[in-house]
């Protein structure tokens, strides 16, 4: 099944697993299903909220990478040059680290809800981390 709930903070989106894109990075993600962390705004991205993974080993390498994620895609770094991470993009986003531009592998595109990214993303900066949870549909 590719679709997915994710509860951020108060909102509810549908989303999509990009199976075809990124298989690898969906049948990793969704072993951990149903996921639970918080998230908390980027440093250096731009308009993003993310989940730092620290040295989580998915196993992976790149695939439907991209630097630019549109709002409503979600990214998985896989790590490197940079601690894993999960990102979810609200606005403007220009991926990248303390070490420089990153690209990270589109695997979940939200299919609803996308009107609250304009709050969830404010909410994290100003408000702190908020729960995250993502689970099948």
């Amino acid at each position: 099944m590719s679709k997915l709930k994710i509860t951020a903070g108060p909102f509810t989106f549908d989303a999509r697993l990009e199976t075809e894109k990124a298989p690898k990075t969906c049948e990793a993600f969704t072993k951990l299903l149903p996921y639970q962390s918080k998230i908390v705004h980027v440093r250096w991205s731009g308009e993003g909220v993310w989940i730092p993974l620290g040295d989580h080993d998915f196993g992976l390498g790149y695939e439907n990478h991209t630097s630019y994620p549109a709002p409503g895609q979600i990214i998985l770094y896989p790590g490197g040059i940079s601690e894993t991470e999960i990102l979810l993009a609200y606005g403007g986003v220009h991926f990248a680290s303390k070490m420089g531009q990153l690209a990270g592998n589109h695997f979940i595109t939200l299919t609803s809800g996308l009107e609250n990214l304009a709050e969830l993303g404010p909410m994290v900066l100003w408000q702190g981390a908020q729960d995250i949870r993502f689970e099948r549909a």
